[in-house]
């Protein structure tokens, strides 16, 4: 039907999660799986944010706490957490978060630009605002959030 492929070009599917009192989304086709926490094993020498490696079937998979990296404190995981397991590119990445609150659809117009007033890596890191009833989720933009990793020499 010619107006079914119109409505699914103007919505996008988003993954909402908590993390704290603080709610943001991450775009569905981003999302490989939702997956209880897993302690990893550290890695010695990595950015303050990355939580370690996991085995994932076979896949050495890097863990990464989301609140650090956006600077909303540093919680300890424990079983309650959960970790969305995300592609960013070519690279599978986990990311720590509290919960997964909510799968939903939302028209296009509905996300808007990230407010000016917002520092230089609030805006980089969140692609924009949604306003869903008496909720305010922020669209996290994965890629600049972890950038993917670069060869050396590159």
């Amino acid at each position: 039907m010619p107006g079914s492929r119109l409505l699914q070009s103007e919505s996008r599917e988003l993954v909402a999660f908590r993390i704290g009192p603080q709610e943001f989304c991450l775009d569905i086709k981003t999302v490989r799986e939702i997956r209880s926490w897993t302690p990893a094993t550290i890695l010695p020498h990595a950015p303050h944010y990355v939580l370690g490696v996991i085995n994932l079937r076979g896949s050495v998979v890097p863990i990464l706490n989301l609140a650090e990296r956006l600077n909303l404190g540093t919680p300890e995981p424990d079983a309650r957490h959960v970790i969305i397991i995300t592609v960013i590119e070519t690279q599978v990445i986990g990311i720590l978060v509290d919960a997964v609150s909510d799968i939903m659809t939302v028209p296009e117009s509905a996300i808007q630009p990230t407010p000016h007033v917002a520092s230089d890596s609030a805006q980089a890191f969140v692609r924009g605002v949604i306003a869903v009833e008496d909720r305010m989720l922020r669209l996290i933009d994965l890629l600049a959030v972890f950038p993917p990793a670069r060869k050396e020499g590159a």
